[in-house]
């Protein structure tokens, strides 16, 4: 049973002809911004990638970059074909073409899908991966003299500022590590001394967070150090008073962040998708529509336009079948270089064994 069998006289086709070279032409630019969007979605993970854990979500912008790519190259080879179709003579050429060609289209068309769908999919691994990563940058935020780890401690201090976030979680993450580096402590120092005696790790622990965590909207002097101590500021309940530090931990305000990013995105995929069928669609009844003038007189005789000649269960059996036949084939060629290696090789033995 034919799929989508529609009637195209010779005006109809040539319309239909027009109208898809201009819409390959939407597809291609679409293709291209699909390009563009995943370029940048890459490099703004690539600059957040000393707070992540692993790349997990990088598939998303590189599967974006191969599509679009593919994408343009596929419209471009469309309105060549459009252009063509135009003339009955030229048309035939893309006979044996136009069958892998729109395999392959589907293939990396369908990958569009695949890619909103990760997009969506993989937060919570964007999520783990923050936590983790931002928790490691916080414990090496002081070893700036550690190679590897030189630029942990810049890292770290723009996002905060960038984003206007504290720690982790939120700006106690900060209490439960060491991010002042031994070199800028004072070891002569009583306080210094009993911090580090009263820790089972030696390490200076201190209710403080660095001065990115602060927050420049307060009208109050930034409180960077004795945050839990009420007594060692003037009018300070830290129960009560709203701090002035950002209030917000780093993990939330980025994965905020890039889930606007995917947001977004995942829509006009979406309509970078459609377009593309569409192309895909139109393409294939221009196909078949003209595949029927091939052999004619008279190229201005009204044809039919199909999806599918067959039913789809048929269809897939027919590919299976031609597919299975293709590589037995391709077996079929390679085994006789080895069956004449084999006939030459028994050859010599007998030239080379003495006649009795």
């Amino acid at each position: 049973m034919t799929v989508l069998k529609l009637q195209f006289s010779f005006q109809r086709r040539v319309r239909l002809a027009q109208g898809l070279w201009l819409l390959s032409w939407v597809a291609m630019v679409s293709g291209a911004i699909t390009v563009a969007t995943g370029v940048f979605l890459k490099t703004e993970l690539v600059r957040k990638a000393e707070v992540m854990h692993n790349n997990d979500i990088h598939i998303v912008p590189n599967l974006l970059m191969v599509v679009g790519l593919a994408s343009v190259g596929i419209n471009i080879c469309a309105g060549k074909v459009c252009q063509d179709s135009l003339d009955a003579s030229r048309f035939p050429r893309w006979k044996n073409i136009l069958t892998p060609f729109f395999c392959i289209s589907i293939m990396f068309t369908s990958l569009l899908l695949v890619a909103m769908i990760l997009s969506y999919a993989l937060q919570p691994s964007l999520e783990e991966s923050l936590k983790v990563g931002l928790k490691n940058g916080i414990r090496f935020y002081k070893d700036t003299d550690t190679p590897g780890r030189c630029f942990q401690k810049e890292t770290i201090d723009r996002l905060q500022v960038e984003f206007q976030c504290c720690g982790n979680t939120n700006y106690r993450d900060w209490f439960e590590v060491q991010w002042i580096n031994n070199r800028y402590l004072d070891f002569t120092s009583k306080d210094v001394k009993d911090r580090v005696r009263s820790n089972v790790d030696g390490r200076y622990l201190l209710d403080g967070v660095p001065f990115s965590c602060c927050n420049p909207a307060s009208p109050r002097p930034c409180i960077q150090y004795q945050l839990l101590d009420n007594s060692a500021h003037y009018n300070y309940e830290y129960q009560t008073e709203e701090l002035n530090l950002y209030n917000r931990g780093c993990r939330v305000a980025l994965v905020n962040y890039y889930m606007g990013l995917m947001n977004t995105i995942g829509p006009a995929v979406m309509s970078v998708f459609l377009i593309q069928m569409t192309v895909l669609v139109s393409l294939r009844f221009l196909q078949t529509s003209m595949q029927a003038v091939e052999g004619q007189e008279n190229v201005e005789i009204e044809t039919e336009g199909y999806i599918l000649e067959k039913g789809v269960k048929e269809t897939i059996m027919e590919l299976k079948e031609k597919a299975t036949n293709f590589f037995k084939q391709v077996q079929v060629d390679a085994a006789p270089p080895e069956a004449d290696s084999a006939a030459g090789e028994e050859a010599a033995e007998k030239e080379s064994t003495p006649a009795s």
